[in-house]
């Protein structure tokens, strides 16, 4: 009979337990573009899926819109990559550290001081700068790195987005640490027409980032930051100290980040982009197909 009494209590004890965590709803920001919302619905779908409920509010701006509604708990976390969270939170251009777990360790250490907010562990996809270029101009000129595209940028035509001219990880920093002075630069503000250029041969090299899906896609060369001139830009959540003190939470979130690298959120992006699939759609298969 006491034994009997003993798993009844257990039981309702585990069921409050498990209520009370479902009960919590997690609110879960992105910034305003493709990978920000695949990520933010693997967050959002795998939390459901552990009992949690969860509010989205993704496609809330850029870095610093996502930034304040976190800081002002409008939102418990959101993806942001420590690269950002270095130069455009810490405003710390002028730093040249581009070690991961040190340029991590910082920001971490500066947003946990500053804004009693903390970065969980990193994601495999460090989504920085990717200076591409196509197979032929590759071949023709042997670039395999920057320090061969600053020998031959005087005979190349960059494209390039606004952002770039005057940070140092942009045009500034590839003539002071690789001496390239490129033949012309043509300026695009949105992506894909830096591609379109590259592809239809108006421009020889353009800046993206390591997980645009066209690099796969159209088999451009990344050439190789063989003097460490960018910072890296790996992926993680930014949370509140309720959800990084929530052991089950924090699990979650670090299995689904277990889970991406630069080749599977370039294939993420494609079926979004190009396959005009839902996020949430290409998250929710994604995660079924991990068992997740």
């Amino acid at each position: 009979m006491r034994i009997a009494r003993f798993l009844a209590v257990a039981a309702t004890f585990s069921f409050v337990s498990v209520s009370t965590a479902s009960a919590q709803t997690i609110k879960i920001g992105s910034k305003n573009f493709t990978e920000q919302f695949v990520v933010a619905e693997l967050y959002a779908a795998a939390l459901e899926g552990a009992g949690f409920k969860v509010e989205r509010k993704i496609n809330l701006g850029g870095t610093l819109v996502a930034h304040e509604a976190l800081k002002s708990g409008a939102i418990d976390l959101y993806p942001e990559y420590t690269g950002t969270g270095l130069n455009a939170v810490m405003k710390a251009q002028g730093v040249t550290e581009t070690d991961p777990e040190k340029v991590r360790g910082m920001v971490k250490a500066f947003y946990e001081k500053e804004f009693n907010l903390t970065w969980l562990k990193p994601s495999g996809i460090n989504n920085g700068y990717a200076i591409v270029v196509r197979p032929d101009t590759a071949k023709e000129y042997g670039l395999k790195t920057l320090s061969d595209l600053g020998k031959a940028s005087s005979k190349l035509k960059l494209g390039a987005g606004a952002e770039f001219v005057d940070r140092r990880d942009g045009i500034k920093g590839l003539k002071e640490v690789y001496g390239a002075e490129f033949q012309e630069f043509k300026q695009f503000a949105a992506l894909r027409l830096r591609y379109d250029a590259l592809t239809q041969k108006q421009v020889d090299v353009a800046n993206g980032f390591s997980t645009d899906w066209q690099i796969a896609a159209e088999k451009f060369i990344a050439l190789e930051d063989d003097k460490s001139l960018f910072p890296p830009y790996y992926l993680a959540p930014v949370v509140r100290p309720d959800i990084a003190a929530n052991e089950k939470v924090v699990a979650v979130l670090e299995k689904v980040g277990a889970a991406l690298d630069n080749p599977t959120m370039q294939e993420l992006n494609r079926q979004v982009e190009v396959d005009k699939k839902e996020p949430r759609t290409v998250a929710a298969n994604f995660l079924k197909s991990k068992g997740l």
